[in-house]
């Protein structure tokens, strides 16, 4: 080729041509964001709901049986219940209040803040209904902790997990309330007699049946949710943000590791209530370590059990790569 000052070659210097952004590096619609959680209001009422609920049913137990031992007693047993409710409370309070917020950092500040607001209502209501001891003032103290853990686990950047794990957790707890009247039948299945072993044998198994479909029910709440926030964001936006497989596991998982959270928070702050009721006799003391042992058992198994089922559900949905399709085709063409 020529290269004189007469050749196009000459009069058109090299240059990098322009290439137009592609359209996926536009702005993202408001519920496409990874930080809007579709359902966050209703979810909010509903924890709001469970954990008055709690408080209420923990209170009808405390204050129906004589002052002393049995109080004491029944509010170690209530605490973890009451702990989990407000850890779910917090975190879904603080996505309604902050779902419509970009920024992360003013984000992560305002799940605080509100997670804080909902900690000190809480404790406000324990402090004012129930009766003024020791006892009170640790539930009110575990109680506001786990609001405001709860609502800073909400400024995470994938809120739809976060919600995903409020939504199965609420639906595990509800079904571990429901699953209490089927308890004693289970133990006669499991064989249950009049010696001590038996017993413990069949309330052993029975705790397992209950950990696992309590698991399962909680996978399928959070994969359920996360379908269906992408679903809607698609229907009103057009678009979404997709979710990966690691999400979805962490969905499914949250809910056992919520359980956890709670066996942590309980050791840390409700230690003083859980040692005064060990310390009433050797029996309680017992039935206090077998509890605990039995609430980090059944912690693990929704953890494991709630991840595996949201894998598969969200595996049965993905279909074969495009070119797997071509390659088939090749040969015939």
């Amino acid at each position: 080729m020529s290269n004189q000052p007469g050749s196009s070659t000459a009069a058109e210097p090299d240059r990098p041509e322009a290439v137009e952004p592609p359209a996926t590096d536009q702005a993202a619609p408001a519920t496409g964001r990874p930080g809007y959680a579709p359902g966050a209001l209703p979810l909010a009422v509903l924890a709001l709901a469970w954990l008055v609920a709690m408080l209420w049913s923990t209170r009808e137990a405390i204050t129906s049986t004589a002052a002393g031992v049995t109080a004491i007693s029944l509010s170690a047993y209530a605490l973890p219940g009451v702990i989990t409710a407000a850890l779910v409370t917090g975190a879904a309070v603080a996505l309604a209040a902050t779902n419509r917020l970009g920024r992360a950092s003013l984000r992560f500040l305002a799940t605080v803040g509100t997670g804080l607001l909902v900690g000190l209502g809480a404790a406000v209501a324990i402090n004012l209904t129930y009766a003024d001891n020791a006892t009170t003032n640790t539930i009110a103290g575990t109680t506001a902790a786990a609001a405001i853990i709860g609502g800073a686990t909400a400024g995470a950047r994938q809120a739809r997990v976060v919600a995903g794990i409020a939504a199965a957790t609420l639906a595990a707890q509800l079904f571990v309330v429901l699953f209490s009247r089927a308890r004693d039948p289970l133990s006669d299945l499991f064989g249950a007699g009049e010696t001590q072993q038996s017993v413990l044998d069949a309330a052993k198994w029975v705790s397992r049946t209950e950990s696992l479909l309590a698991g399962l029910l909680a996978g399928l709440v959070a994969y359920l949710y996360l379908a269906w926030s992408r679903r809607r964001a698609e229907r009103r936006d057009g678009a979404a943000t997709p979710l990966r497989w690691p999400a979805y596991l962490m969905a499914g998982a949250g809910a056992g590791l919520l359980l956890l959270l709670t066996e942590v928070i309980i050791r840390i702050g409700g230690r003083g209530l859980l040692d005064l009721a060990a310390a009433l006799s050797e029996a309680d003391q017992v039935a206090q370590t077998a509890l605990g042992t039995s609430r980090v058992d059944n912690g693990i198994w929704v953890l494991f059990v709630g991840a595996l089922t949201t894998l598969i559900a969200f595996g049965r949905t993905l279909g074969p790569r495009p070119d797997a399709y071509d390659a088939e085709d090749e040969p015939a063409a």
